[in-house]
């Protein structure tokens, strides 16, 4: 296997960072929580969004304040990292899930502080 080859199967089978981030309005200190298996790539995402102002898909409150205010008002935090488990075939969503309900108790991103809807 030639060094370019063996170097793109490490970058494949590296661990992905894992955990929980929040996109913040620096006009109204309004968050949204968020957990990924992927960190890396929802910076990424979130880069290429308010790089070309594409607003945010999946949320319509921060879609529209981010339209409202400028993609260059808002930034994006990683709060907590999982730690990868030895057995490669475990399951973080459980444990992702778990973690977000922990900083959703902990910040309440609801009302006039975020952009989550309570739960009923």
């Amino acid at each position: 296997m030639d060094k370019r080859a063996e170097m793109k199967l490490a970058y494949k089978n590296r661990p992905k960072h894992m955990g929980i981030f929040q996109i913040r309005n620096r006009v109204n200190g309004k968050v949204l929580l968020g957990s990924s298996l992927n960190l890396d790539g929802m910076l990424n995402r979130f880069q290429m969004m308010t790089q070309y102002d594409w607003g945010w898909k999946g949320n319509s409150r921060l879609d529209a304040e981010m339209k409202a205010y400028g993609p260059e008002n808002f930034e994006i935090e990683i709060l907590d990292r999982l730690k990868p488990n030895e057995d490669p075939l475990y399951d973080y969503r459980e444990d992702l899930k778990a973690l977000e309900e922990l900083w959703l108790e902990k910040l309440q991103p609801y009302d006039e502080r975020g952009y989550h809807k309570r739960k009923p």
